[in-house]
């Protein structure tokens, strides 16, 4: 399974060479960059080459970029929308699938070859409608993103329209054979379980997002302090047709100490050797 860690556990610093330095030092084969704009301004073509000449000079993959959630530099803290494409409001979903291309477009210059995309908030729920606005965001952010050399993985969140049933039906119904899936080991123990989410979505998962909790809330720890089955997980995973990439995605909160960081992403990442 190829280690990618994700920059999500450095979302309150400026994305730079030094933090991609330390993925590669601390075991990681790949990064997911989180387009936060605070964090990667993915508007900003001067730190886009910034990242884009570092990788060039490197051995660290840009494996994956997560979409952005909301399009300003607080994470909508002061009051700007998140992005969703499920929202009922069609001007609001046309806004969330132009900031999330607006993301894409880093990929002209940063090669990554994957797009996590999540299908609306935790407060939407299931329903045909919700089904429509999927798939149409889908086949749209889809056709934008295949030039670029960009897979679309939907994301299993803690929400009724990404419960691992429901992705797979509006893969299905939408034809999307195209589209696959990153799982969410935190969201799906705190929700269906583990072992269940990964027999569902089986051959669909080409990602997994690693983290930990108590199965009350999205926690998102070190593996090992909360209480996710870590061993018999990875052998799940391990026994697909074609193991997954496994993605650390650990909380910003935890980010700030450089000094223990690598340790621990290299002792959470060999779980998966």
């Amino acid at each position: 399974m190829l280690r990618v860690l994700s920059t999500h556990l450095f979302l309150n610093q400026r994305l730079h060479p030094g933090l991609l330095e330390l993925a590669a030092r601390s075991g990681a084969q790949g990064v997911e960059i989180f387009a936060a704009r605070q964090h990667f301004d993915y508007t900003s073509r001067e730190h886009i080459e910034e990242l884009s000449s570092w990788f060039r000079s490197n051995t660290l993959k840009p494996f994956s970029m997560h979409a952005p959630l909301f399009p300003d530099r607080e994470m909508g803290r002061a009051g700007a929308p998140a992005v969703n494409v499920l929202h009922p409001e069609k001007a609001r979903r046309i806004d969330a699938m132009d900031e999330i291309k607006r993301a894409l477009e880093a990929a002209e210059l940063i090669p990554f070859s994957n797009l996590i995309l999540h299908l609306g908030e935790r407060s939407d729920g299931w329903s045909q409608r919700s089904v429509e606005y999927a798939i149409n965001a889908l086949e749209h952010l889809g056709a934008f993103a295949h030039p670029l050399g960009v897979r679309l993985l939907v994301e299993n969140l803690m929400s009724e329209p990404t419960t691992p049933e429901h992705l797979l039906t509006i893969l299905d119904l939408g034809h999307l054979n195209n589209v696959g899936v990153c799982l969410d080991v935190g969201h799906a123990h705190a929700t269906v379980g583990v072992a269940a989410a990964i027999a569902t979505l089986g051959g669909h998962i080409a990602s997994v997002h690693v983290h930990d909790n108590h199965a009350v809330k999205d926690e998102h720890l070190w593996p090992g302090d909360g209480n996710i089955d870590w061993p018999a997980t990875v052998s799940a995973l391990k026994a697909l047709a074609k193991p997954p990439a496994a993605v650390l995605e650990i909380h910003h909160s935890f980010g700030s100490d450089l000094q223990a960081i690598p340790a621990r992403i290299e002792e959470s990442l060999a779980l998966f050797d």
